[in-house]
């Protein structure tokens, strides 16, 4: 269990800063205007150029503080060495910056190769200060577990919510050797950790309940969260106040999480 003065806040030694262990995806639209309310707090963003409201205000903020934020982006598909430097050198320019903090592969082995070529080029981005962390988001549990273990990685993306807890098998007991970063993703199940499964007589969880699940693990540095207005943002936010879950609340998001995942 995370401490209450470890909760909200970490530092990341491979980023050279102390976080907000909330990060924010603009995956799910919210505008300019959340974006910029969000960013007066929320300092790990993950970005894409497609996210246009989040694109504007992430260039402003970047351009008043760099230091402040840590921004992680990547390829749309990862298979050959040329694209993924293209990719990074395409997401400096967008954002007029001169280093992303993370550059990841995403989906490995369905959007993205970890191929002997890409890593060498990956290497070489991080060598020539373009970057500063390598990552990868993963399903596969097993295989990023041993990445954990042993690889270029810095930090790696994973799938970890109440109702998907299996990276404390798989991945969570490899990563002391070298402790890549962990951020996890899909904190509310795709929200399906919002609502009753069939037959379910208790509570429901909220999504704060979700993103306090993820953050009182001592393993997950990050939880990504997805608004789709400023209510949402706002609501996530306000969601860290009461710290770590209490051993009643952790049981009751392992119960809930178990049903929900039938």
């Amino acid at each position: 269990m995370v401490s209450g003065n470890d909760f909200a806040c970490r530092e990341m030694p491979k980023l050279g800063r102390r976080l907000f262990r909330l990060g924010l995806s603009g995956t799910f639209g919210l505008d300019e205007v959340g974006c910029r309310e969000a960013l007066e707090r929320i300092q790990y963003v993950f970005w894409s150029p497609r996210m246009k409201g989040l694109t504007i205000a992430l260039r402003d903020a970047l351009a008043r503080d760099r230091e402040r934020y840590a921004v992680s982006a990547g390829p749309l598909m990862g298979y050959f060495p040329g694209a993924v430097r293209r990719a990074a050198e395409a997401s400096l320019r967008a954002l007029n910056i001169d280093y992303l903090d993370v550059f990841q592969l995403y989906w490995l082995g369905r959007m993205s190769a970890f191929t002997g070529t890409v890593q060498e080029e990956l290497v070489k981005l991080r060598d020539e200060g373009k970057v500063r962390a390598l990552g990868v988001s993963i399903h596969d549990r097993p295989r990023a577990g041993k990445l954990a273990e042993d690889s270029i990685l810095d930090l790696l993306m994973i799938r970890y919510n109440a109702a998907h807890p299996g990276a404390e098998q798989d991945i969570f007991p490899h990563l002391a050797k070298r402790r890549p970063m962990v951020v996890a993703y899909t904190a509310t199940a795709w929200r399906k950790l919002l609502r009753a499964p069939r037959g379910w007589k208790g509570r429901v969880a909220t999504a704060g309940d979700c993103y306090r699940f993820c953050l009182s693990c001592p393993h997950v540095d990050v939880t990504l969260i997805g608004p789709r207005n400023v209510a949402e943002l706002r609501e996530n936010l306000a969601s860290l106040d009461p710290g770590p879950l209490s051993s009643e609340e952790m049981a009751f998001m392992r119960d809930f999480g178990r049903a929900v995942h039938g």
